[in-house]
């Protein structure tokens, strides 16, 4: 009785055996270029973290060297000699301030939004997302003059409600797109046991939404820190100068002090990468969410 058996040509390996080897090198070339990737990224913080320790002219003989005497003196001048202690206290306020403004005025509008049915919705929707295409240096003249007529000149809220003002399109787009895709079965569930709006808002939407709301507090916290163009025109009191325009002291029409300069830069860039240090793993969840069903 005669078996019949399968085998494969002759001079030809099987079509699985390569699939191990390939798996191998598309990874292989994947964390090489997610490598390279990440040292780009991290290169101009170690350039700016070696260079704030240099003179001035050690900065433009040896830009990309590690400094020959290592000046952490520049890091103590830095914080005196421009009052950089006062500005970060400063910038620390009204930033602070208009995040958590920012905060909760969206989450407020982003529920009311996300989760109701009522007449002009998408209006509203559509007017708060016209928001972001607004330039907003051009706003810069119009507000000073409404700024000086409401005597609001030289004072923390004449930083705080601009920030706030146009941090609030993105922060209502983001976070109303987040709490639309949120099952209507929880609210549902949160009534059967008696909860009342409020309740549903600070128990359930809070926390779910905790992954936008870490997007938001990033991206705001950011743009207000970071912020030059305003301050400078609204702030003309020097106890009031937040930390960039601090910084600009250190460079006048003649010379630039690069050591302090960068010196204070290196200071001023802290407490972003421990904003993001603290929210990155809430960022992640929000960026993978939805990404797997089941």
């Amino acid at each position: 009785m005669q078996q019949s058996t399968s085998t494969a040509p002759r001079g030809h390996a099987p079509a699985s055996a390569g699939r191990p080897n390939g798996r191998k090198i598309k990874g292989a070339v994947s964390w090489t270029l997610l490598t390279l990737y990440g040292i780009l990224s991290l290169y101009p913080l170690y350039w700016l973290f070696i260079s704030s320790f240099k003179t001035t002219g050690e900065f433009f003989n040896r830009p990309f060297a590690l400094p020959e005497t290592w000046m952490f003196e520049n890091f103590s001048n830095a914080w005196m000699g421009s009052n950089i202690g006062r500005a970060f206290g400063n910038s620390l306020i009204t930033s602070l301030g208009s995040l958590a403004l920012t905060l909760f005025i969206a989450m407020l509008a982003s529920f009311i939004i996300a989760r109701f049915q009522f007449r002009f919705k998408a209006m509203i929707l559509t007017f708060f997302v016209i928001g972001m295409l607004i330039p907003i240096h051009s706003t810069l003249v119009p507000l000073f003059i409404m700024m000086k007529e409401i005597s609001m000149l030289n004072t923390y809220w004449a930083l705080i409600f601009p920030y706030t003002a146009f941090a609030l399109p993105t922060a209502i787009f983001i976070l109303t797109a987040f709490l639309s895709s949120v099952p209507k079965e929880l609210e549902e569930a949160a009534f059967m046991d008696g909860s009342g709006l409020w309740g549903i808002f600070f128990r359930i939407m809070i926390p779910i939404s905790l992954p936008a709301i870490s997007t938001v507090v990033i991206l705001s916290f950011l743009n207000s820190w970071n912020d030059f163009s305003f301050a400078l025109v609204l702030i003309t009191s020097a106890g009031l100068k937040t930390l960039p325009l601090a910084i600009s002291n250190f460079a006048d029409g003649y010379t630039t002090d690069y050591g302090l300069t960068l010196a204070a830069m290196t200071m001023a860039v802290v407490p972003t990468i421990f904003m993001y240090l603290i929210f990155q793993e809430q960022v992640m969840k929000g960026m993978t969410a939805g990404a797997v069903k089941g």
